[in-house]
């Protein structure tokens, strides 16, 4: 699996990195067959949240260590670097932009855009 990290450069100005999730053959749930498993994270809470259609953020930070699965919709981000993705049902997003200028947000097309956000 890959998933888009949000990082910051030694100025705190964001930027993306793609990546893959290491994963291992293991016996997870018995007495099912092994599949690929990921190191384990640990997580402190999550919450749903609901963008309406067209939400425009402004420049902010992340305000913890998360990663948002887009459930619905499409999610855009645009790093401080000025690169901007475009996320939709599925993708992994993982934001570490906690301390430097941050990303800014908007919910796109005609639909809201739906995640749930894990923070560590």
């Amino acid at each position: 699996m890959r998933y888009s990290i949000l990082l910051e450069d030694a100025d705190g100005v964001s930027y993306f990195e793609d990546r893959d999730i290491d994963a291992e053959l293991k016996s997870f749930a018995p007495p099912a067959n092994p599949f690929l498993v990921s190191q384990e994270y640990d997580a402190s809470r999550f919450v749903f949240l609901s963008l309406p259609a067209g939400w425009k953020g402004v420049q902010h930070r992340s305000p913890n260590r998360q990663l948002a699965t887009v459930l619905s919709g499409r999610f855009r981000v645009q790093a401080g670097s000025g690169e901007v993705r475009d996320f939709t049902a599925g993708d992994l997003f993982w934001a570490e932009d906690v301390t430097g200028t941050g990303h800014a947000s908007s919910a796109e097309g005609d639909e809201p855009a739906n995640l749930m956000i894990t923070q560590f």
